[in-house]
């Protein structure tokens, strides 16, 4: 398939886990990606894995000038920009008791507001090429789920987001969609429970830690494709929910 030939894409988080394989996935179908992760190490294994179709720019979303660079670096790396996924983000299942201020405003900055200063940053640009943004949010950012109170108001903030910005920008022929997973086998994820968790609470809400099945990130990375490429050219301003029926209840 070459459904994003001549095409260039930013992908955030593309160090590991679902963003590694959102940029793998658009380079095999033709595109040119602009890789961004804090993860410097990462970064450049995967900027060696794919080769010239790559390049790599460390970049914080929390912080706006990141931001707005990495968007300067794709427009003099390959002058245009078409697709912008945002994928970076943070997870920390907590109580709300052990929710410290700078905990809350870390999750937020990252999940949230960096997903704000990366649209703000390339929509010019996605205007100029009639683009499309993906946004990452999930089936937390579509109901609560126990112990990750910040983590489900970053992501709801994400589907709320996108929605507005999918009305502001119709006119201009942008669109701008989310993806809704639930849990997928990455690093961020795929690690022990804290202590004082109630895990059959959290189950009820998280099927997939109570013997569900994990998400790949291949199957996010398929559902990012797909709304990204002109098959979806007449969807814009949905979350949409790829989670094996977690939401369906």
């Amino acid at each position: 398939m070459s459904r994003f030939n001549g095409k260039t894409a930013i992908v955030t988080g593309a160090a590991s886990g679902i963003g590694r394989a959102v940029a793998e996935r658009l380079v095999r179908e033709g595109a040119r990606v602009v890789l961004g992760d804090i993860n410097a190490a990462g970064l450049s294994e995967v900027k060696a894995e794919l080769g010239a179709a790559a390049s790599a720019h460390e970049l914080d979303v929390a912080n706006h000038e990141h931001c707005a660079a990495i968007v300067r670096s794709a427009i003099e790396t390959t002058g245009r920009l078409d697709i912008l996924c945002n994928i970076a983000g943070v997870l920390n299942m907590a109580p709300i008791a052990a929710i410290t201020p700078d905990e809350w405003n870390r999750i937020i900055q990252i999940n949230l507001s960096g997903v704000f200063y990366m649209c703000q940053a390339a929509l010019p640009r996605l205007v100029e090429t009639k683009g499309c943004i993906v946004n990452l949010s999930s089936a937390a950012g579509l109901v609560g789920v126990p112990f990750n109170a910040p983590y489900v108001a970053s992501k709801h903030g994400v589907v709320g987001l996108t929605r507005a910005l999918a009305l502001e920008f119709a006119n201009a022929g942008v669109r701008i969609n989310a993806i809704c997973p639930t849990g997928v086998k990455t690093p961020m994820i795929m690690k022990p429970l804290a202590e004082g968790l109630d895990a059959a609470l959290l189950a009820k809400a998280a099927p997939w830690l109570d013997g569900g099945e994990f998400c790949d990130p291949s199957d996010i990375a398929d559902a990012v494709a797909f709304l990204a490429s002109n098959e979806a050219k007449r969807i814009t301003g949905i979350a949409l929910p790829v989670d094996g029926g977690q939401t369906a209840f």
